[in-house]
Formats: structure tokens, C-alpha cells, sequence
């Protein structure tokens, strides 16, 4: 039984990470998903804005058109001047003025967005009759920038590509002196907090998320808490078999033995061993129906006790109790402190009397030397401290204490042993007189049992 609860926490457990890493990816697929949702928006309104970027201003494309085929020009008359073409091409007079036309025309179209760009010159080739001439081919780089305030493309996103082509006429005076131009520019867009952005459009999903791992977290912390239980539950009746296999095999032996001496001719001759034999018999069985008397009455509830209440004086009910209580531990030491408490209580003196015996049986178990046992009257209730000087009991352990079958795991537990029913039986005893029982201690302190009964 404990390995299948443990194989099954283990299994459960294996689930539910299983599921929370699933969960991750599937969230992380959303994300992904919502980034390159996001950016296709992005590039559709932008390349509304920008179309062919002469509707920024049809005016300035023309002259940038016009200085590109002078530019053109002037390289195939020179063709040696081409690093120097390149510069004057990037370093264009009309940089400043269309960055601004672009801004301007950005912040209008999309002001929700704070976001940079830059024109990236990617192409520049001549085609003069068949021969082509290319006065840079290059990866995008932001050294090519033509437009734009970005410093750099790494957080940026690539929104268009944009080809454009012209001719001209190198040389009216010459036939075949025609001349094509094709350039190639790549707009890059890098918009500020754009995770933010996307993450906002995710909050949905990220609750929904949450939500159903909390409920997976807590559907498995109440299994994993049935599941400890059952086990708990397990080892107790484990200890329980073990612990009353122990308490009966004594006994049993011991009469065993017993009744073969009496078979012996010698025994029989002799009065004074056959006697000691049949009380050492007679106590044996007496200790055997008691285990037996303490397994059937613990089966029962505090409402199924039956009670048989008589007058009690206090404290001299008390008195009497530990008298005999010492006479079977002589070597522990009893004091008291009753006062001038006295008081007549409606009890049942026999489960009482058993109760308060098991708590003091109790203490010595758990290696107490000294107890001190005390009364008050307060509030129409009787109240009763037994104070030991133990092991003392851990607060995990205090909300057990009381529970039928448990037994404190500390000390030497195999020299201590017991059916775990000694304390559940005095909470029911308690219980059925209307009473309760606490308790107050810190390990390696000792304890006090706390026990009330009501004076009326």
C-alpha cells in the first residue's frame, strides 16, 4: 500500500509538471504568435503611409530622383570617383528634410506607437547599354542608412522593401547613350516597449493561463494531501498491527510457559509454585482481556459511551488516582498543587479514572521523572494540569496527538510501545462528559495536559 501512495505521488507529480511545462509552451506559442501579429499590423499601416514615399512629398522625390541620374552621370563619365559616389549618395541633401516628412507623417498616421526608422540604401546599379555597373551591393547595414534618427538595427524589424527604377540619356548628341538606374532601400521600424505592447494584448491569455495552473496547483496539493493521508493513515495501521502483536506475544507466551509447568509432577507436588503459576496465569489473562477491553472501547466514539455518572468529590478523586499511580510507578515523583479547590462533579469515575491514569502513563513513556499535578475552579469548570518534565511534543505533532492509532515518532520507539489509543480514548472520555483536552508543549520541555470538565 505505501509504495503504490508513494508511486502515485511521484506519478502525479511527474503530471503535473508535465502539464505546467505544456502550458509554458503554449503561452509561449501565444506570444510568438501575437509578435507576429503585431508586426504585420505594423508593416500594413506603414507601408499605407509610405506606398512608393514620393506621396510623403512628390516634390522632393523629384529632386532626389534628379540627383540620383546626376549622380549616375557623373560616375559613368568617371568612373573611377565610385567610393566617392557612394558617400554622396548616403550623404544626400535631402536626409534631414525627408526624415522629417517621414516622421511627421508616422506620428500622424499612427500616434499610439512611439517607434524610429531608417531607409536602409541596400542597391545603387547602373545599366548602360548591356553592361551593368554596380556602385554598391550590400547587406543591410545601418552605415547605408539614407533616412531615419535609428543608430541601430538590431532591435528593429523589417517592414518593406522598395525597388525603383529610371532612365536617361548620358548624351543627346549620341544614339544608344540611354542609361538605367535601379536602386533597392529596406525600411526598418524599431517601435519603443513594443513587448509591452504585445504583452497587454496577451493579458487574457496570461489569466486564463494562471488561472488553470492555480486550479492544477491546488487540485494536486488536495490529492497530495488525500495521498499523505492514506499513507499516514497506512502506517499508522502498520504501527498499530506491530505495536499490538507486541503488547499480545507476552502475554501469550508467558502463559504458554505457564501451563506447560503445570503439567510438570514436581509443580503439582509443590502448593507454593502451582499457586504462583495460576496468578501468574491469572494476570496474564487479565492483562490480555484488558488489551482486548482497550481495542473494543476505543472503537467507540464520545457519543456511543455510555456514562455512568456518580457524586465525585474533588480532589480527593484526584488523590486517590495517583496513590495507586505511584504504587505501580514508585519511581517517579507526583507533587500537587490542589489549594483549596474543591468541587463535586457528575463523572464516570471508572473511564475518568482511566483517563487521567493514561496521561500520567503517558508522560512516563516518553521519559518524564517528575509531574506535577494541579486544580482550579474557574467559570463553572473544573480544571486539571498535568505538568511533566518529558521529551515534550513538536507542534506538527500537538494536532495528531489526539488522532486514534497515532504515536509520537521520537525517542526510542521501539522501547516505547503502545496501541496509540491511550490519548484518543481521554479526549472521547473528555468529550462525553461535555470536557475537552489541550494540550502545551515545545520539544525537549516537556508537556502540559490540559484537562476541563464542567461542574454542572
Amino acid at each position: 500500500m505505501r509504495q503504490k501512495i508513494n508511486l502515485l505521488i511521484i506519478v502525479s507529480s511527474a503530471v503535473l509538471v508535465g502539464l505546467i511545462v505544456m502550458q509554458y509552451f503554449l503561452v509561449k506559442t501565444a506570444y510568438e504568435y501575437k509578435v507576429e501579429q503585431f508586426r504585420l499590423e505594423v508593416k500594413e499601416k506603414i507601408a499605407q503611409i509610405t506606398n512608393d514615399y514620393s506621396d510623403i512629398d512628390s516634390t522632393l522625390f523629384v529632386k532626389k530622383d534628379l540627383y540620383y541620374k546626376q549622380v549616375a552621370v557623373d560616375y559613368l563619365l568617371n568612373p573611377e570617383r565610385k567610393e566617392r559616389i557612394k558617400q554622396s549618395i548616403l550623404q544626400n541633401s535631402f536626409k534631414k528634410e525627408l526624415t522629417l516628412k517621414l516622421q511627421r507623417a508616422f506620428q500622424k498616421e499612427i500616434p499610439d506607437l512611439e517607434m524610429d526608422f531608417a531607409i536602409v540604401l541596400d542597391k545603387f546599379v547602373l545599366y548602360n547599354n548591356t553592361e551593368s555597373d554596380t556602385i554598391f551591393a550590400e547587406k543591410p547595414l545601418i552605415s547605408n542608412k539614407l533616412y531615419g534618427g535609428l543608430v541601430s538595427l538590431d532591435n528593429a524589424f523589417l517592414v518593406r522593401n522598395y525597388v525603383g527604377t529610371t532612365s536617361g540619356i548620358l548624351n543627346p548628341n549620341v544614339s544608344n547613350s540611354t542609361y538605367q538606374l535601379l536602386t533597392e532601400d529596406t525600411l526598418y521600424v524599431s517601435i519603443k516597449n513594443w513587448e509591452w505592447i504585445v504583452l497587454k494584448r496577451m493579458t487574457g491569455i496570461f489569466l486564463l493561463a494562471v488561472c488553470s495552473i492555480l486550479v492544477l496547483v491546488t487540485l494536486f496539493v488536495i490529492a497530495l494531501k488525500s495521498l499523505i493521508q492514506q499513507k499516514k493513515i497506512s502506517d499508522i495501521k502498520t504501527d498499530f498491527i506491530n505495536n499490538i502483536t507486541h503488547e499480545l506475544k507476552t502475554p501469550l507466551t508467558t502463559l504458554a510457559v505457564s501451563t506447560k509447568l503445570l503439567s510438570r509432577p514436581q509443580i503439582t507436588a509443590n502448593p507454593e509454585h502451582f499457586n504462583g503459576l495460576l496468578d501468574t496465569i491469572n494476570r496474564q489473562n487479565n492483562r490480555l482481556q484488558n488489551l482486548i477491553d482497550q481495542v473494543m472501547t476505543n472503537a467507540l466514539g464520545h457519543n456511543d459511551i455510555d456514562l455512568h455518572k456518580e457524586k465525585t468529590a474533588m480532589p480527593d478523586f484526584l488523590n486517590m488516582i495517583i496513590a495507586d499511580f505511584q504504587i505501580a510507578f514508585p519511581k517517579v515523583e507526583i507533587s500537587t498543587d490542589f489549594g483549596h479547590t474543591k468541587a463535586t462533579l457528575h463523572l464516570d469515575r471508572f473511564h475518568l479514572t482511566t483517563a487521567i491514569t493514561n496521561v500520567l502513563e503517558n508522560a512516563v513513556k516518553y521519559g518524564c521523572q517528575n509531574i506535577t499535578v494541579a486544580s482550579v475552579l474557574k467559570n463553572n469548570e473544573f480544571c486539571i494540569a498535568i505538568q511533566d518534565d518529558g521529551i515534550g511534543i513538536s507542534k506538527k505533532n500537538q494536532a495528531l496527538l489526539f488522532d486514534k492509532f497515532y504515536r509520537v515518532e521520537q525517542g526510542n520507539i521501539h522501547t516505547t510501545k503502545g496501541l496509540g489509543l491511550g490519548l484518543y480514548y481521554v479526549e472521547q472520555i473528555l468529550k462525553a462528559h461535555k470536557g475537552s483536552i489541550q494540550i502545551v508543549s515545545d520539544l525537549g520541555k516537556g508537556a502540559t495536559f490540559n484537562l476541563t470538565i464542567p461542574t454542572v
